[in-house]
């Protein structure tokens, strides 16, 4: 009787309290207000701005706030749905349910 081996998948820690484009940039990741998570494909920043493209062509223009909806959202891993023409592979869904926000950064 062989019994299917489950990956582990490691904890990762980010930092809770950081700008949003630090956070963007490691998650790749983009809530839009529907609640719809989008894969993000690149992200252009002008200050204390950003237009993010996402792998279905949709533009956000979001400003660099740690407190902001996109960043609270992202933290609580509040979304309805994942965005089909993105294709957000599995790994990456995995990936991000895995890490661990907190307040003192990458300690375990």
């Amino acid at each position: 009787m062989d019994m299917p081996e489950k990956k582990i998948i490691a904890k990762r820690y980010v930092r809770k309290h950081q700008g949003l484009f630090v956070m963007l940039d490691k998650i790749k990741l983009w809530p839009s207000r529907s609640g719809i998570l989008h894969g993000i494909k690149s992200i252009e920043k002008n200050g204390g701005l950003a237009v993010i493209t996402t792998h279905c062509d949709e533009r956000f223009v979001v400003r660099d706030s740690r407190n902001s909806r996109g960043a609270r959202w992202l933290r609580n891993r509040w979304h309805t749905n994942i965005c089909p023409s993105c294709a957000v592979p599995a790994w990456k869904l995995e990936k991000y349910a895995a890490t661990v926000f907190s307040d003192r950064g990458a300690q375990k």
